[in-house]
């Protein structure tokens, strides 16, 4: 299927390689490629699933609601790793050729998907180093030599916080901190009443309620000791469980687990809250994340609750719109004091700092970034780069 979709103003098109697909959460690729689409064709390559037969494929379908098109590679069983970078390498070169996409932006999510950019001409290479993947549950051994790899040829890269852009601001010469934004009007709809989401209008307060993904980064002791120590209290929890058992989640009569629910069904959700949480585990896997339902939660006008994240402590705690602690009992405490404080003072504080915050005008001063090293590429040598292979070096093309 050949998708079609250019305008006066799209200079290039851009290619980005993820490990998330792009169905599953609303969170940053989304909010940013978005935001490009409006200027530019975007195709977003997903990690390939496996098929029992048939020939290697692509399935690309374009996303009306954002105007992304998104690139799922099948694969058939039975290929050994590098069968299956060399595989989609050559899949995504004949993407290129059936849909006109001449010289391309690389955007990369994961180091992982350096090889199958093979063969390209790009215009650019950008890392979005969102997470510090390498600490993730199920990580690759190799995860490491591929993002040094992917620093040599990356032109500009971007961190989804501070603490991660700390850690690495020494391994490249043009790198940049962007932490989480925010959709404020769209999470500004939670400070007006709305009728209550079925699942949740049953469930009595005060309700204490969390989104995202529930994995290895949630502190699963932390939530079982808010809910013993507070039985009148209500913990909702929405997301899907990911990379953990599901028998491992605390299962008491005041812990309600309402499954995954889509980004335009979150402001309606998060009404019917007290108090907003983030009950993190302290552990590798969130040493270096930024979550980005910070913002949101407070654009939704609810106290927050966190254990010390490094990028929650800073700003948001620094500036008095976020309670930090660690145990449960101080949690519960914590929770108490937001439930407490009248909901027109946090906002006073809030939306001074959130008029400062939006993805648009992330996404302005990235995509500003991103043209200037495509200037700077066309100055140096005339040509693009070319990416030979996962190893180091960028061939003039």
């Amino acid at each position: 299927m050949r998708i079609n979709r250019q305008n006066e103003q799209a200079d290039f098109d851009l290619i980005c390689f993820s490990h998330l697909r792009w169905s599953f959460v609303f969170q940053r690729p989304q909010h940013l490629l978005s935001r490009c689409a409006k200027a530019r064709r975007v195709f977003y390559v997903e990690e390939p699933l496996s098929s029992e037969g048939g020939a290697p494929r692509l399935d690309v379908t374009l996303d009306p609601a954002t105007q992304v098109t998104v690139v799922v590679p099948h694969l058939p069983d039975g290929l050994s790793d590098q069968e299956r970078e060399h595989v989609q390498a050559r899949l995504i070169s004949e993407l290129c050729e059936e849909h006109g996409i001449d010289q391309p932006v690389g955007w990369f999510y994961t180091p992982m998907a350096l090889p199958l950019a093979a063969g390209l001409q790009l215009r650019a290479c950008v890392y979005d180093c969102m997470d510090e993947l390498s600490a993730f549950r199920g990580a690759p051994p190799s995860l490491l030599v591929r993002e040094a790899e992917l620093m040599a040829v990356a032109d500009v890269v971007f961190t989804g916080g501070h603490a991660i852009f700390e850690a690495k601001r020494d391994l490249h010469h043009n790198i940049h901190p962007f932490p989480s934004s925010v959709d404020t009007a769209h999470f500004g709809q939670a400070r007006q009443a709305s009728e209550e989401p079925a699942d949740q209008a049953s469930i009595p307060g005060p309700r204490l309620g969390f989104f995202g993904v529930i994995d290895e980064r949630m502190d699963l002791a932390l939530l079982e000791g808010v809910a013993r120590a507070r039985p009148d209290w209500q913990l909702v929890i929405l997301g899907p469980v990911v990379k953990i058992d599901e028998a491992d989640l605390p299962r008491l009569s005041n812990i309600h687990y309402l499954g995954g629910k889509s980004y335009a069904e979150l402001p309606r959700y998060i009404a019917g809250w007290d108090v907003a949480l983030l009950p993190f585990a302290k552990n590798e896997s969130t040493r270096f994340i930024s979550p980005t339902k910070t913002p949101e939660y407070l654009a939704a006008g609810k106290p927050v609750v966190s254990t010390s994240i490094r990028d929650v402590v800073r700003p948001y705690s620094a500036l008095n719109l976020v309670r930090i602690a660690d145990t449960p009992e101080a949690f519960v405490a914590a929770c108490e004091a937001a439930i407490a404080e009248p909901t027109e003072q946090l906002i006073s504080r809030a939306d001074p700092f959130l008029a400062k915050t939006s993805w648009d005008l992330t996404w302005r001063q990235m995509d500003e970034l991103v043209q200037r090293a495509v200037r700077d590429n066309m100055r140096s040598s005339g040509e693009r780069f070319h990416i030979s292979s996962p190893a180091q070096q960028r061939e003039v093309g």
